[in-house]
């Protein structure tokens, strides 16, 4: 027979109701948060690392391959050993989280990490260092589910409005500083310390943790592990994500690996609900994660991540493509993307508490369409970094409100005791989401601009008039002297760098508009919820559309 629902791990192992309690309620442990902030401060740092260090090691993927001699290839899977690991530790996370806490799992984590990543660099080929990934993202992997029960579980209610709104500016920070750190680094220091920045960022988490936060009072209901939940979830997870990761590379349902990682992780995901929703401790309990609205929000949540990749990805693959710019200076222009949300972030957490979340949400999603569509209709092959910094702007405003939104407004349909759960229902959500959305828009920009190509192509025919005056005048402006009879060779090939340019702008601008578009879904999503309850706690200051807080 089913335990109750607060007897399971993803309720933080809470005594059955009608049980009594172990001890007096005057004899209970402290609360665990000896200085708030700081804990606070501790656990987002490590949202923060996890965030960076993947997208780091995606933007600097270029010249670890080259320090470790690897192929194209073989080398695309060293950013993929990492996430794949990350989705496999995901349910051993929340589980250890629920039976030891939250302050001893992370200080070991992040100790792990910090040293994986010291010793990383040091890889003399491939296989070591796909090996030192994978034990860093195992290590990394217990960051971001446990980020939000601690947030709730150590923070007055009060204050979840700013703690949720910091825990979106980690996510935004992370993904769009990571170009001009990486860029940095190349430039004045080494690829080595893509890595090795992890170290001191590891060790002040650490320092958080010990100093920010109480130990806490072991479980006294100690979930049994759930290891077919484990197998089933977490290798479930890891296929299907490394299948998304690697299809675009790969074509898609033209290679058998892709389909034998697809068809394999849909079966141990299908297997492994099958048995979380009959197996009496499920590490995750389905009746939480299908509860209104967190279906939603979680859908919600894969909606945003698809949006944020139009600066996250498409910008940074329109600059370093067709404009030739180094990774430096594509970070300068997502730099300014990145500085606003430090100012948004609080900005956000003070209206959190004062307006209905769902329409904090829909004002950043409708920031975001707006600044999609604007640089759909401007954008030209002529485009630099200032060109990019209104619509930059206006992204930045979108995404703190709108992930801020939506999170705060699935946490206040929660209760503390599920937070785990909710924590790694997110985690799964975000990055799902980010890969889903990157898959499809890379190979949506490669098939669009494949097709901008070809129609283009059919208006450059040989003996044309006009192409032979552009031939011409390119071979001329290409001149070399002594060389003469390239010019026709120099001009046909500057032709083809101006179509292929065209090309793949046009596939951008096209990603752009689906991009705008995806947002008119998520608003939708929002607007059809009810308002959320006042939340957990009866004085949570969130009121109704339009109504504000008294002070």
């Amino acid at each position: 027979m089913s335990e109750p629902a607060s007897t399971r791990p993803g309720d933080g192992g809470a005594a059955p109701s009608g049980t009594a309690p172990a001890a007096p309620a005057a004899t209970s442990p402290p609360a665990p948060t000896s200085i708030p902030w700081l804990g606070l401060a501790a656990v987002l740092l490590g949202t923060f690392i996890s965030t960076l260090n993947t997208r780091l090691s995606t933007l600097g993927l270029a010249d670890i391959r080259g320090a470790v001699h690897a192929g194209f290839d073989e080398g695309a899977w060293i950013s993929t050993a990492q996430t794949v690991a990350q989705m496999l530790i995901i349910l051993v996370a929340i589980w250890l989280g629920a039976i030891y806490g939250t302050r001893k799992v992370l200080m070991e984590a992040a100790a792990a990490f910090a040293v994986i990543s010291m010793l990383e660099p040091f890889s003399p080929n491939l296989q070591t260092l796909l090996v030192f990934q994978f034990l860093g993202g195992l290590a990394s992997g217990f960051f971001i589910p446990l980020t939000l029960s601690f947030v709730l579980k150590n923070t007055p209610p009060k204050a979840w409005a700013y703690g949720t709104a910091i825990y979106a500016l980690n996510l935004e920070l992370s993904l769009n500083i990571s170009a001009s750190l990486e860029g940095w680094y190349t430039d004045h220091l080494s690829w080595r310390w893509i890595f090795w920045q992890n170290v001191p960022l590891a060790a002040g988490m650490v320092a958080c943790l010990f100093f920010g936060v109480r130990p806490e009072q072991p479980s006294p209901v100690r979930p049994r592990a759930d290891l077919f939940g484990f197998i089933y979830g977490g290798f479930g997870f890891a296929l299907i994500y490394a299948a998304l990761d690697q299809g675009n590379r790969l074509d898609w349902l033209n290679s058998p690996l892709i389909v034998g990682l697809l068809s394999a992780g849909l079966i141990l995901l299908l297997a492994f609900f099958v048995h979380e929703w009959r197996f009496p401790y499920p590490v995750i309990d389905l009746r939480v994660v299908m509860e209104p609205p967190l279906p939603r929000v979680l859908v919600l949540i894969s909606f945003l991540r698809l949006t944020i990749l139009s600066t996250a990805f498409v910008i940074p693959q329109f600059l370093q493509t067709v404009r030739g710019f180094r990774a430096l200076e594509v970070g300068d222009t997502l730099a300014w993307i990145a500085a606003p949300q430090l100012l948004i972030c609080f900005l956000a957490g003070f209206i959190l508490r004062r307006v209905d979340a769902r329409l904090v949400a829909t004002f950043g999603f409708m920031c975001i369409c707006v600044a999609c569509l604007a640089v759909a209709h401007g954008l030209t092959p002529l485009w630099g970094s200032d060109q990019f910094l209104p619509s930059g702007l206006l992204q930045a405003v979108g995404q703190s409100f709108a992930l801020s939104g939506t999170v705060f407004f699935a946490v206040l349909h929660l209760r503390p005791q599920v937070a785990l759960s909710f924590g790694a229902a997110i985690q799964v959500a975000r990055l799902f989401g980010g890969e889903l959305g990157q898959a499809f828009i890379a190979t949506f920009v490669r098939i669009r601009g494949q097709i901008a190509s070809n129609h283009l192509g059919q208006h450059i025919q040989i003996g044309d008039g006009q192409v032979i005056q552009r031939l011409q005048a390119y071979g001329a402006a290409t001149a070399r002297a002594g060389d003469p009879g390239s010019a026709a060779t120099r001009g046909a090939a500057v032709l083809n760098n101006v179509v292929h340019g065209m090309a793949i702008t046009q596939g951008i601008i096209d990603a752009f508009v689906v991009i705008a578009a995806a947002t008119a879904v998520t608003v939708i999503l929002i607007i059809t919820r009810k308002a959320a309850p006042p939340g957990p706690a009866s004085h949570m200051p969130v009121l109704a559309p339009g109504k504000v807080a008294p002070q």
